[in-house]
């Protein structure tokens, strides 16, 4: 990586648009509504053969103390602060505004150097506004068009300057690291080497105002994510780069999860969507519940679409400073979620206050605990024993008049944990006995808290062929037989 981009300018003129282009993906939400950036997001960006950061920022505005516009543009000014340079992003077919002019004398009073640029310029129309552009006391805008990726060429010219000088920086470092790695002995030159174990993809998700943005903030130790008294302020699945017990993080924070009925807009919908994305994109999901108002119809719901799609789950119970009782409060969670969450018994419960910072230590470990259950192998020998120690003890119910035999069984795959039970009757097998072989394999194998797949699959008989030749052969045997023997005369009185 060389430099970091910041994407900046009043809201609506394409920077989320743009920074999709730059990365490739459909990353940052986009819509006609004005505002739909919140927190700042960070991406990947290939330009040519430039490689580089680029930072998609909430939209400009020109307010102050605590209301939401106010902590956005804090957010972005903390963009600024740590960029190499800024693209300072007008839209060329609404004009020059007074707020890009009041953008424009911040940016010049800072020590982040600035492009600038004009959007939507595809066509002439737009040609008269970026000129208008000039008035910023910029230099020359550059004309670009994010949706139709017109004026690349010239923003990749613009940036060379800045990707030769991070190269310098980069070429620099990499000299003074072989001169202190020659001067090594073969243990420290070791002990330079990367780790190749790939971060653990961890997504906290909830009702909205829950306290999400408010956990991870706590977590990494710094105001990375949006917060606030309102609800649903994050809207973007907004990612993190984050080391914590010695394992590389990639922590998603996402935008509140409400009842389908009352979600109508489509703005909200897109955010939906883009927190169910980070669920299917992680592999341990943090569940955060209100200690005041725990399991509520949509905690339910939220825990059960995340075991449906296969993750690893965690509790985190907030707001644990407001609990008087908690060793009685503790035991209720329990009981509650052995009877509104049997799909996955067991699973950890962390109480947590992000004001006191009470419990936090714990998420992680418990976190860790949980992907190493998700991803569990069983040996196919101790399976097998076990199946025939639960058999005998509760043999299956016999179905018209037979008995169902379970002849083998085998783990088919972790993330999750799925088995696959052989039976020549598996389809009549009833669902209760299936509850049954989960439940007993989730306690011998200490598979508390993930979510069990068991597939009943009816298994080929090793004789069928055998019979069915022999079979074959018979017939073959008696129509010979038959065809050999002479004909009756008939009888002369």
């Amino acid at each position: 990586m060389s430099f970091t981009l910041a994407i900046v300018g009043r809201p609506n003129v394409g920077k989320s648009t743009l920074f999709n282009r730059l990365v490739g993906k459909r990353l940052a939400l986009v819509d006609d509504t004005p505002g739909v950036t919140r927190d700042r997001r960070e991406g990947t960006a290939e330009l040519g053969d430039m490689t580089f950061t680029v930072i998609d920022t909430a939209g400009f505005e020109d307010a102050g103390g605590d209301v939401l516009p106010a902590r956005m543009r804090r957010q972005t000014e903390a963009a600024i602060e740590g960029a190499d340079v800024c693209l300072f992003l007008v839209d060329a077919r609404a004009g020059l505004t007074p707020l890009d002019e009041e953008i424009g004398r911040i940016l010049r009073k800072g020590e982040t150097p600035v492009i600038l640029a004009a959007n939507k310029c595809e066509g002439k129309a737009a040609e008269a506004g970026r000129m208008e552009a000039f008035r910023l006391g910029m230099g020359e805008p550059l004309g670009i068009s994010a949706e139709h990726g017109e004026g690349t060429s010239d923003l990749y010219q613009a940036l060379l300057p800045f990707d030769a000088a991070a190269r310098e920086i980069l070429e620099d470092a990499f000299d003074a690291e072989d001169a202190d790695i020659e001067g090594a002995d073969t243990e420290d030159a070791d002990s330079l080497e990367d780790d190749p174990t790939k971060p653990l993809r961890l997504a906290v998700v909830g009702r909205p105002n829950a306290g999400k943005s408010t956990l991870i903030n706590e977590l990494i130790g710094e105001d990375r994510m949006l917060t606030g008294p309102e609800a649903g302020i994050t809207r973007d699945a907004i990612s993190v780069d984050w080391t914590a017990e010695g394992r590389a993080i990639k922590l998603w924070d996402t935008a509140g999860l409400r009842r389908r009925s009352r979600v109508t807009e489509k703005l909200e919908k897109l955010s939906v969507a883009d927190t169910l994305r980070a669920v299917d994109f992680a592999e341990v999901v943090v569940l955060l519940i209100d200690a005041t108002q725990p399991f509520e119809k949509q905690d339910l719901h939220i825990a059960d679409t995340v075991v449906e799609e296969g993750r690893a789950l965690v509790l985190a119970v907030s707001k644990w400073d407001l609990v008087e009782d908690r060793g009685a409060a503790l035991r209720e969670i329990d009981q509650r979620i052995d009877e509104l969450l049997p799909q996955v018994k067991g699973v950890e419960v962390v109480p947590i206050s992000s004001l006191t910072g009470q419990g936090l230590d714990k998420l992680v470990p418990a976190a860790l605990r949980a992907y190493k259950r998700w991803t569990t192998r069983i040996p196919t020998s101790a399976m097998n024993r076990w199946l025939e120690m639960a058999v005998g003890r509760h043999p299956p119910p016999a179905v018209q008049g037979r008995r169902i035999r379970l002849r083998y069984m085998t783990q088919a795959k972790a993330r999750p944990p799925t088995f696959v039970v052989f039976s020549q009757r598996a389809e009549k097998l009833p669902d209760s006995y299936t509850r049954y072989l989960v439940n007993s394999l989730r306690e011998r194998f200490k598979l508390d808290g993930a979510p069990i797949r068991l597939i009943m699959r009816k298994g080929d008989n090793p004789y069928a062929e055998q019979r069915k030749r022999r079979g074959t052969s018979q017939k073959a045997k008696m129509k010979k037989r038959s065809s050999s023997k002479p004909a009756k005369m008939p009888r002369s009185d």
